[in-house]
């Protein structure tokens, strides 16, 4: 007879094959499915790359005779037919007798149905198997698909004395080699880098992903450059055919150099702003979530750090603090947030701390209002 502890035991399995589809799977959920009968596992799966299969027919392949087995699914089985059949019908096909799932689907095309197609063929479901792991894990696909935008992680590395460069602007490099790893593998884990224009015209970054041996799972790139002030002989510009590059863009701008950015293979998103010409961050985030996109990571600088916090878009922030001192000359961590009183300072409950290299990796959530 199963029991709560065994349960979760293998829905931890499901979650942690889940998480290799971080990144990789949008606009669809990463999810992970293990085959169980009689206390061995038969199959494994998660979601593959771009998608498809999902995790439930990968695991169901590598079964074989899945006959009176047990399911473990991170998020609700499909119910709809796009590219393949729904994955609650593979199941029932099968011969699972059971399946336990972590997380409802919200999406309008499953929400409930899949649960249905199991209970109609007999086979008993259990909801709800570390449902907080899950809704962590897939935070960005839920998002999605109930608000409209995807997740965002702020990332940023400063001095101890939290400075994000010097007075010059030099901030290559604060935080060491290993912190800068463990950056390429978020960049890998997320679906797009997002930064400001200025940020790209100082660093002529490529943001990439590099020395992970993930070569070709590069995120796409994003830029918020109002007046597409961006050169074209830019890293980012000369590479936008081989990797995605998008950039969020004034209304009205001069059609001759948006065709020429059509050309070398960006593609640009029109975001609506103020008259101050600031991009309207609110719009962006919705523009990115229609376009499929989850999980943003957010590497910009001060400024762009500070707009995203007070438009409330931070929903992981990530420091990296390095043992050296600049100054109080140097650029802060953050741009003006225009607070006048500490009972209206965005706060951060603190998730992990733990060193890399010599430096030390924080994990924020915001503070629940």
């Amino acid at each position: 007879m199963p029991n709560r502890a065994q349960d979760e035991r293998w829905m931890r399995l499901a979650l942690s094959l889940a998480q290799r589809g971080l990144g990789r799977v949008w606009p669809n959920p990463a999810v992970g499915c293990v085959i169980v009968k009689d206390g061995k596992v038969l199959g494994r799966g998660w979601t593959q790359s771009g998608g498809r299969p999902h995790a439930e027919t990968e695991a169901l392949a590598q079964a074989g005779d899945a006959t009176g087995a047990t399911a473990y699914v991170t998020l609700e089985p499909c119910a709809h037919h796009g590219k393949t059949p729904p994955c609650a019908n593979a199941l029932v096909k099968a011969g699972i007798t059971r399946v336990v799932s972590a997380l409802d689907d919200p999406d309008s095309r499953v929400a409930g149905q899949g649960y249905k197609i199991l209970h109609d063929a007999g086979i008993k479901v259990t909801e709800d198997v570390l449902v907080d792991a899950a809704a962590d894990l897939n935070q960005g696909f839920l998002l999605n698909r109930t608000i409209g935008r995807p997740m965002f992680t702020l990332k940023m590395a400063s001095s101890i004395d939290g400075r994000i460069a010097t007075a010059s602007g030099e901030s290559r490099w604060i935080t060491g080699n290993d912190a800068r790893r463990q950056v390429h593998l978020m960049r890998a884990r997320h679906d797009a880098v997002l930064i400001g224009a200025g940020t790209a015209r100082a660093d002529d970054p490529l943001l990439d992903v590099r020395d992970m041996g993930m070569a070709g799972e590069n995120p796409v790139r994003i830029i918020l450059d109002g007046g597409l002030s961006l050169s074209l002989t830019s890293r980012l510009a000369q590479t936008a055919k081989g990797t995605p590059l998008w950039i969020c863009h004034h209304a009205g701008l001069d059609k001759e150099r948006l065709k020429i950015w059509e050309e070398i293979g960006a593609t640009l998103i029109e975001v609506t702003h103020s008259e101050t010409g600031e991009l309207d961050l609110a719009d962006m985030a919705i523009q990115l979530g229609k376009r499929g996109l989850t999980r943003v990571l957010c590497e910009g600088g001060g400024r762009l750090a500070a707009s995203m916090i007070s438009a409330e878009l931070v929903d992981t922030l990530i420091t990296f603090t390095a043992g050296l001192a600049i100054g109080s000359e140097g650029g802060g961590v953050f741009g003006p947030l225009q607070i006048d009183a500490l009972q209206d300072a965005p706060r951060f409950d603190l998730l992990e701390t733990r060193p890399i290299g010599g430096d030390i990796m924080t994990t924020w959530k915001p503070t629940a209002r």
